[in-house]
């Protein structure tokens, strides 16, 4: 049987490079480290995806394989087994040809594990790399399966992974509720868009509400703090989805992924996607005033190009004026104000238009934010209205915290 590491193509070449041992061990190496005995004589089933490597490059799969673990399917998220699919872009069940196990899509016509997908298994082991904003679709499929497995009766284990964009940052609105804005795999976790968990701790705040609690075990990290970025982690990036390619991506992408809801690109197609921004029509001086903390704008011209990452990317063939964002500050960086703010100044240009109606209550999970930037409120106005909503959030989910801030 073939590696599934090996499958995985950029990801062990990438993880293989860091040669130093990192600064923080996440929840598959303390797992591996104790020899998997939260899952001996346990047939489990695998949510994992290209990201679910150790830091030397060893795929979850082949983790537990050779530690004796009863393996029995694998669960695909969004973008799917390896993290090559497109934005969007459907994930097919079927056979693994690496691993030889049977492979449940949950992107889709289904995005929840099923009653037979789940009753032969002892445990459900939940380890994906996530982006830490809530439209990044990772936290959703968490929640269905920890109601899954809830339902099932079987134990749900998290393995816990950094938040890129860290611990402490928290900003944007709570969703709506369901009768206002539908819900979907972008809008289903509770809190504002930048929530600060880590997908461990999102489950055990979840699961604290719930009225039938699940039987949630949560690998917690060793050494990671809640002031980290990513550099900060010594571990290598390794994409979680194919646009997301970087840590300076992951920083800016709250915030430049508004764009999606635009007819501005946001950077698909490119060498750097949600780092470039642009369309045919915008004038330079639209953008020279704009700024957030820890981020600059500079000038900058591209053409999306079809690729298996961004196959039809929006303004494809067409040279774009617009800007490159650099991550100057990753501690102070807010990446939810730098949309805000992209979006107030384009907004005063005759040709911006929403790609769709509806599209960005869609991506925020609220109608209030498209309301109020067509009012013209300023952004310190939209910021401010969600201040008390951001100070209840983070009194409630201190029951659900696992790690300490960085001392000061």
């Amino acid at each position: 049987m073939v590696p599934l590491a090996c499958a995985l193509a950029a990801a062990p070449a990438q993880a293989a490079s860091g040669a130093a041992r990192p600064k923080v061990e996440v929840g598959l190496e303390r797992l591996a480290a104790g020899g998997a005995a939260a899952l001996r004589g346990k047939r489990v089933g695998l949510v994992v995806h290209a990201a679910s490597v150790t830091a030397d490059g060893r795929h979850h799969v082949d983790v537990l394989r050779d530690l004796g673990v009863k393996v029995v399917r694998l669960f695909a998220p969004e973008h799917g087994l390896r993290s090559r699919a497109a934005a969007g872009e459907s994930v097919d069940s079927g056979m693994d040809a690496a691993s030889g196990l049977p492979v449940v899509s949950l992107y889709g016509a289904k995005t929840k594990p099923a009653l037979h997908d789940l009753q032969d298994l002892d445990a459900l082991v939940f380890d994906l790399q996530d982006a830490g904003v809530r439209f990044y679709t990772y936290a959703s499929t968490l929640l269905l399966c920890l109601e899954a497995a809830t339902e099932a009766g079987i134990e749900f284990v998290v393995l816990d992974r950094p938040n890129p964009l860290g611990g402490e940052e928290v900003e944007g609105p709570p969703a709506d509720p369901r009768e206002q804005v539908p819900a979907s795999l972008v809008n289903r976790t509770p809190g504002p868009l930048v929530h600060g968990l880590t997908l461990g701790e999102m489950a055990r705040y979840v699961n604290a509400g719930a009225v039938r609690k699940a039987k949630l075990t949560v690998i917690a990290m060793r050494g990671w703090q809640r002031g980290m970025r990513w550099p900060d982690t010594g571990r290598p990036w390794i994409a979680p989805s194919p646009n997301l390619r970087t840590p300076e991506a992951a920083l800016a992408y709250p915030g430049v992924c508004l764009l999606e809801a635009t007819n501005l690109s946001e950077g698909r197609g490119t060498e750097a996607p949600f780092l470039l921004l642009g369309a045919p029509w915008l004038k330079p001086e639209t953008l020279a005033g704009v700024s957030a903390p820890g981020f600059t704008l500079e000038p900058a011209r591209f053409t999306p190009a079809a690729s298996t990452a961004a196959p039809n990317p929006k303004l494809l063939g067409e040279e774009c004026r617009g800007a490159r964002v650099r991550v100057v500050d990753p501690r102070a960086a807010r990446p939810y104000e730098l949309g805000l703010r992209l979006l107030a100044a384009l907004r005063r240009e005759p040709e911006f238009r929403w790609s769709r109606e509806g599209a960005l209550d869609w991506l925020l999970g609220t109608r209030r934010v498209r309301e109020a930037l067509e009012r013209g409120d300023s952004v310190e106005a939209i910021l401010k209205a969600d201040g008390p909503a951001l100070q209840a959030f983070r009194k409630d989910r201190a029951v659900a915290l696992l790690y300490a801030q960085r001392p000061k």
